[in-house]
């Protein structure tokens, strides 16, 4: 007799989802009961831990991921960062024990009382199974619905008293396509107002590093001469900085954006949302300057429906950009002026952002990955860094902290698991650093060779610029003293130093690159308070 756990098991290995990320409680050891050999399960010592380092092990792989929680209080833990992993549009299917069904009617210690509930919205899809014979099944729905565009979290709840009833066959194991095709007539239609425009702006943004665009989001800014921007919040980088067309980031705030968009006729954004504003500071032109026409592309139909202005085409970012470079006749427009190189800094101590981040630019490897998580200082890190190849940048998406130090850890075991080896640098705000430590255990025990660079200014930053912005003067708790941030990773098992200068930072994260093992590096630098916008 097969029961349900061993067709669960071998559903999950035909599916290829053999690495579970999780905080075992004890509604989820039925589950994990003779954890197959050719399974490996990532420890985390939270579960808001284990969902981040699963959400960016999916991202840097390119693979749908399993992460199993601990019934209600183990998805509260979680929700955080399910949050960021929804807004970040990655493919995983969270699992969570739930009480046994002989006892649900009494709701017994630890009954999900509402478990499909419990995680909405920040899930596709929420499921409790009728049977226990239907668990293969829902993970196989689970799996069709978050690979599926735009992908994103699903939820299963699974009583712990059905891992061993007799299993109602083999599951079927499906494929399901994960590209939709763009309305041919829509990109003649885009193609044709970009052809007839006479200065044209791209927005190029998270989507086409998601869809593996980078090749035609490039063929496309270069068939139309256009300048390039970053789109504001952006979570992935879909273009290359270094290229000449580029030309830096939009203002997240609907008056300043409207501004920077003055003088172009046709602004084309793929792969981004119309437009992500915070704070409010609306400005004299509303969303778009007279005379701008807005076009947009995203594979996102939610995206599409709440952008304020323009008209919105459903569809693979990456076909899209293709399709739109074979359209657009050949151009003799001028090609914008090359960005400006980032300025020179001091490097008095304590150091500056500009200082610090020009450091870590001038020893970046080039095949670098960076998580960043210093909201006070990220402006300063896009002028000094610049990425110049996909899978390069991986920002959570939500606004919440403490996805940036989990989800390192993750990227480096998908990079280790996929063999690219690529280095991972994690830039987390002394304020940020708090929210997920737990994580540094994970990557000492791994041995993952992942390098924290945390700028500590004692304060959280970014909350001061927001009070000058929104006048309001007195806010509490915005000080940070105290904190021993390389006492704290020495504890996880880490590698830590505190560093003072340039000098010392070069040296100490050049070693710190061939290190097996994690180090944490801990960097004083300058109080000052940039503005937001």
């Amino acid at each position: 007799m097969t029961t349900v756990h061993e067709a669960t098991y071998d559903l999950l290995r035909s599916l290829g989802l053999t690495t579970l990320f999780g905080n075992p409680g004890s509604t989820e050891e039925p589950f994990l009961k003779n954890f197959p050999a050719d399974f490996a399960y990532v420890l985390a010592l939270q579960e808001a831990s284990a969902v981040a380092m699963a959400d960016g092990y999916a991202q840097s792989s390119g693979r749908p991921v399993h992460v199993n929680l601990h019934t209600a209080p183990g998805t509260g833990n979680a929700m955080g960062s399910l949050v960021t992993a929804w807004h970040n549009k990655t493919p995983m299917i969270v699992t969570a024990g739930q009480q046994t069904r002989t006892m649900s009617l009494s709701e017994p210690m630890l009954t999900n009382v509402r478990p499909t509930q419990l995680p909405e919205p920040y899930v596709k899809w929420s499921h409790e199974p009728m049977r226990a014979q239907d668990i293969p099944e829902a993970f196989m729905r689970a799996l069709a619905t978050a690979v599926q565009p735009p992908a994103g979290p699903v939820y299963l709840s699974l009583p712990l008293d059905d891992w061993d009833e007799p299993a109602s066959g083999t599951a079927q194991v499906r494929r399901v396509s994960t590209r939709v095709a763009p309305d041919p007539a829509e990109l003649d239609r885009f193609a044709e107002i970009l052809a007839a425009s006479r200065q044209p702006m791209l927005v190029i943004g998270a989507g086409v590093d998601r869809a593996g665009g980078w090749a035609e989001a490039v063929a496309l800014a270069e068939r139309s001469r256009a300048p390039v921007w970053q789109p504001p919040f952006a979570d992935r980088v879909g273009f290359p900085q270094h290229h000449p067309q580029f030309q830096g980031l939009l203002p997240p705030a609907i008056g300043p954006l409207a501004e920077k968009l003055v003088g172009y006729d046709t602004v084309l954004v793929i792969g981004a949302p119309v437009f992500r504003y915070y704070p409010y500071v609306p400005g004299r032109r509303g969303y778009l300057p007279d005379g701008t026409r807005l076009l947009h592309v995203t594979d996102d139909p939610a995206e599409a429906a709440r952008a304020p202005v323009g008209d919105s085409l459903v569809g693979d970012v990456t076909l899209a950009c293709a399709g739109l470079a074979e359209r657009l006749p050949p151009t003799d427009r001028p090609l914008p002026p090359h960005r400006p190189a980032p300025p020179d800094a001091a490097g008095d101590t304590p150091l500056s952002p500009d200082a610090l981040f020009g450091a870590l630019a001038a020893e970046w490897p080039s095949d670098g990955i960076v998580v960043p998580e210093s909201p006070s200082n990220l402006s300063v890190l896009h002028r000094q860094l610049t990425i110049t190849r996909p899978g390069s940048y991986y920002k959570m998406a939500s606004g919440g902290l403490g996805f940036a130090l989990p989800a390192a850890v993750g990227i480096a075991l998908a990079q280790r698991d996929t063999r690219q080896h690529r280095p991972v640098v994690a830039v987390i705000g002394d304020g940020s650093f708090q929210y997920s430590p737990q994580a540094l255990w994970t990557a000492a025990q791994h041995r993952l060779p992942v390098v924290f660079v945390v700028p500590v200014n004692q304060e959280y930053g970014v909350l001061k610029a927001f009070a000058e912005l929104e006048e309001t003067p007195g806010v509490p708790g915005l000080e940070l003293p105290g904190l021993d941030i390389p006492g704290i990773a020495r504890g996880y098992g880490c590698t830590a130093h505190q560093v003072e200068s340039v000098d010392e930072f070069r040296a100490a994260f050049r070693a710190a690159l061939g290190t097996e093992g994690p180090t944490v590096l801990a960097v004083p630098i300058t109080r000052d308070v940039a503005p937001l916008l």
